[in-house]
């Protein structure tokens, strides 16, 4: 009998060392859906990959000043020169970097360097909204301004072929989209997936958030999120974008990789959380890249295309010699080499805007190559219509 209840006490003692364990990383938010997702089917014929790099590019991160400032913008237009130009995917582009510049950081001599970088066939551009305790009136007035920047001044984003309104992809800055932080803080706007629509957000690049408590619960899906103007995180949960399906709810979110690292472990034994992070401290291991692709994040009904989102704060010192350097060259090398025999897989570099276009022809049932779909809805913005050298 004193057997049993120290063994009833040990189990007990796990299970609360495991619960908090879960909620000091916030896991609770998203794991059972992660654990009882249905893995991919099974793909007969090559696996499309869509490789897409998104940045939190932040040329102000730490308040330094304007000579700092220039540095790391210039070092990201020089060295990603010269590191994209080593490496093609199956189409013979180079990898695709989308730059979210953040409106409340605008220096007009940073966009037209990197309006430079992107017009080479380097990326595009994108954004990205730093906001705490804000109003309707205020994000909208904030957000119509600076579109009309950046495609004006310098030539980002594009318009819709049909209404002619000016599209973008949005990354919400401290991952709070839709005043999902428990807290209330870093943004202050229930209804604010009805008005990136009205805007003309294309789709969210923000997730995975983990292991803030801002992430979703829905996880590793491609799906359209419905605003409830009275509750904050209305992106939880969502109807996933699938083939012939019908495009429904007010904001479309392409999320990135996100699970558990077993490879990766804390004392040999706690998995790391695998959010598809890449910087100094996470870099891009082959092990990491595996994980990603074998997610499977795709549209319902195309499983042979694959979409690998993953995102960095690239202008942070300490990160620029994984992102530009060593560590990025080997990811690139890893991914032409592993991911890109022909056979079993197809690599594409894509950015926001194409990774978006490619899986709104999935969703219109188109097949074959999706290289051929990257500006099947929406067209480059005029900044990238130079020849890439």
């Amino acid at each position: 009998m004193i057997v049993l209840a120290c063994l009833l006490l040990l189990v007990l003692l796990a299970a609360a060392g495991l619960t908090l364990a879960i909620r000091a990383r916030n896991m609770q938010y998203w794991l059972w859906d992660y654990l009882t997702r249905r893995k991919p089917p099974k793909v007969e014929g090559p696996v499309h990959v869509m490789f897409c790099f998104v940045d939190h590019f932040e040329p102000n991160w730490g308040r330094v000043d304007m000579a700092t400032q220039r540095r790391r913008v210039d070092r990201w237009c020089t060295d990603y020169r010269a590191l994209a130009g080593r490496h093609r995917d199956a189409d013979g582009r180079m990898p695709q970097h989308t730059f979210f510049y953040p409106e409340e950081e605008y220096v007009e001599e940073h966009l037209d360097k990197l309006q430079s970088l992107c017009a080479d066939g380097h990326g595009e551009i994108e954004i990205h909204l730093h906001h705490d305790n804000d109003t309707e009136a205020n994000f909208l007035a904030t957000m119509d301004r600076f579109n009309r920047l950046l495609h004006e001044r310098h030539g980002a984003l594009p318009r819709d072929p049909i209404t002619g309104q000016l599209r973008f992809a949005f990354i919400h800055g401290n991952w709070c989209l839709d005043n999902s932080r428990a807290d209330g803080r870093w943004c202050g706007i229930n209804n604010e997936l009805v008005l990136l629509r009205q805007l003309g957000c294309y789709a969210d690049f923000t997730l995975p958030s983990a292991p803030s408590d801002t992430q979703t619960r829905m996880s590793n899906a491609i799906y359209y999120a419905t605003d409830d103007p009275h509750r904050c995180k209305s992106h939880d949960t969502g109807v996933p974008m699938r083939v012939g399906g019908t495009p429904s709810g007010d904001l479309l979110i392409i999320q990135g990789p996100l699970g558990l690292n077993w490879k990766d472990r804390r004392f040999g034994i706690v998995p790391r959380i695998e959010n598809s992070d890449v910087r100094k401290g996470c870099p891009p291991t082959s092990s990491r890249i595996d994980q990603w692709v074998d997610t499977g994040i795709h549209v319902e009904g195309r499983p042979e295309w694959v979409f690998v989102k993953v995102h960095t704060h690239g202008t942070q010192e300490r990160d620029m010699d994984t992102l530009l350097g060593a560590p990025a060259d080997a990811m690139h090398d890893y991914l032409e080499r592993v991911y890109n025999d022909g056979v079993n897989y197809v690599l594409h570099y894509v950015t926001a805007r194409e990774m978006y276009n490619i899986a709104k022809a999935a969703e219109a049932g188109r097949t074959g190559n999706p290289h051929a779909h990257r500006d099947f809805e929406l067209p480059p913005p005029h900044s990238a219509t130079r020849t890439p050298r």
